[in-house]
């Protein structure tokens, strides 16, 4: 129960780094600058934690060397959802990276892929994987049917339809990436024996990546323009973001790939909600309907049913 609980949390974390992220992207002209202060800022903080803790890593067999990529994987997740927000919306950006994530967390497991601990796949499992996909269709689909009329209208006048599925596709696959860097760095805190220190890897390889993205792209590490002054939040997103890398790499061990990434998911649409009801970190406020709630109680009931499968 502590781990469901502490993956909870992380999730609501995750949920909280996006507007905070935003809201840098846009006062530093890309999300990628904001993306690079959000890992520098996660790496720092937790190194400072590890030394403070006084925590070693105790590598003492030679690993494969795809352990060392989960750090590889979260920047290409990042970048993905930051390039399919303006193609296929906010809602569909929301669920296809979902459906790839659920997918994959359960082949992981069904497999044993990474050397996770192989959990056979049940009727009940696959039966409560089926309710939690519903659940994100009710909270997500559903509950914003006006907003995803609207995005399939201008989807239509602004792209193809083979273009548009190749997209959605991609959520898909961006989705699966996720969820196997989720279990590479739980792989990662076993061998390391420091879910910290595991995640200081994986900040650590994700702030060089887009520290060269950065180079490439925008050139430059800072706008030529003077950069607004900002609330002292809008630096603490990798803190937030680190936490939930942190939940993950300890609990993945345990819990297993599939059972952890769907326990975190359901703790990061939460703390979505949470964040459009109230307007945290100057959002926009959006009252949360029942139609969602009652999407995360069915949510709730299929990581049960996979749970006890």
């Amino acid at each position: 129960m502590l781990y469901i609980v502490g993956l909870l949390l992380g999730g609501i974390a995750l949920a909280n780094q996006s507007p905070i992220n935003a809201r840098l992207g846009a006062a530093l002209k890309s999300p990628f600058r904001s993306s690079l202060v959000s890992f520098t800022v996660g790496f720092v903080f937790l190194l400072i934690i590890f030394l403070v803790t006084g925590q070693q890593v105790n590598l003492t067999e030679q690993q494969p060397w795809w352990i060392w990529t989960p750090g590889v994987f979260g920047v290409v997740y990042l970048t993905s959802n930051i390039l399919l927000f303006p193609k296929i919306g906010a809602i569909q950006a929301i669920v296809f990276p979902i459906v790839g994530q659920v997918l994959m967390g359960l082949m992981i497991d069904t497999f044993g892929w990474f050397e996770a601990k192989q959990l056979p796949m049940t009727l009940t499992k696959a039966g409560g994987a089926a309710l939690l996909l519903l659940g994100v269709y009710i909270a997500v689909v559903w509950a914003n049917r006006r907003e995803l009329t609207r995005e399939n209208t201008i989807d239509k006048s602004e792209e193809s339809t083979v273009e548009l599925n190749a997209w959605r596709s991609w959520g898909v696959i961006a989705g699966a990436v996720s969820s196997a860097q989720q279990a590479i760095a739980g792989k990662l805190a076993v061998a390391l024996g420091s879910a910290i220190g595991a995640a200081i890897v994986s900040f650590g390889v994700g702030m060089v990546i887009i520290f060269l993205v950065v180079l490439l792209r925008d050139k430059r590490l800072v706008p030529n323009q003077p950069i607004p002054k900002q609330p002292k939040w809008v630096y603490i997103g990798g803190i937030l973001g680190s936490l939930f890398v942190v939940a993950m790499a300890v609990s993945v061990p345990v819990l297993g790939a599939g059972f952890a990434v769907m326990v975190g998911l359901i703790g990061a649409l939460v703390g979505s909600m949470a964040v459009s009801h109230f307007g945290w970190w100057q959002s926009p406020r959006q009252a949360v309907s029942w139609m969602k709630v009652l999407g995360i109680l069915v949510m709730a009931v299929g990581v049960a049913f996979i749970k006890l499968g």
